[in-house]
């Protein structure tokens, strides 16, 4: 019996401070051992060869990435996000740009040609908002930096999850991290 293969997208810009969250975590990740089948690709900004690997024939995918929803930065989010109730139609722009990455694009991108999108998590961590929407830098805040190694042990008892329970493992609970963990 061949090993169930989990996908492990890590997505985010190094120049826009804590969108590079993914790409930290996938960077740790790569340090650690995880279980046959479980591969980590750093996409970066890079939606269409997401878009594509989303194609491939895996039991489960956990996106990692910035994920803003108001909490306080340095939040640990686990969801289980779906493509329902999502809206059909959106005004005329690219389904993947080049200098950025819409997770959500991509996702409805790679379902139209077909990726099985079924066993999706995705591990998400509050950024500290940017002063403003051309604001760049090349390192993380401090809260989001601290979140980071728990990140991995979060992910990893995603991928254990799924493993051993199939789809229902995970479903939208929150996880909050204390600072200096």
């Amino acid at each position: 019996m061949k090993p169930p293969r989990i996908l492990v997208a890590c997505i985010g810009n190094i120049f826009l401070g804590d969108d590079a969250f993914g790409v930290e975590v996938a960077q740790r990740l790569a340090q650690t051992g995880l279980p046959e089948g479980v591969r980590v690709v750093d996409f970066g900004i890079r939606g269409l060869d997401l878009a594509y690997a989303l194609l491939d024939d895996h039991d489960a995918v956990v996106l990692v990435d910035a994920t803003p929803r108001g909490g306080t930065p340095g939040t640990l989010y686990v969801l289980e996000p779906t493509l329902d109730g999502l809206p059909e139609d959106e005004p005329a722009a690219p389904a993947v740009e080049g200098h950025g990455m819409d997770p959500v694009k991509v996702l409805r991108l790679a379902a139209s040609m077909g990726a099985k999108l079924e066993r999706l998590r995705l591990v998400g961590c509050e950024p500290v908002p940017p002063a403003s929407e051309h604001d760049m830098s090349m390192e993380l805040s401090a809260p989001v930096r601290a979140a980071v190694d728990p990140a991995v042990v979060v992910i990893k008892e995603v991928v254990a999850d799924l493993l051993a329970n199939g789809a229902s493992a995970v479903s939208n609970h929150h996880v909050t991290h204390a600072k200096g963990v």
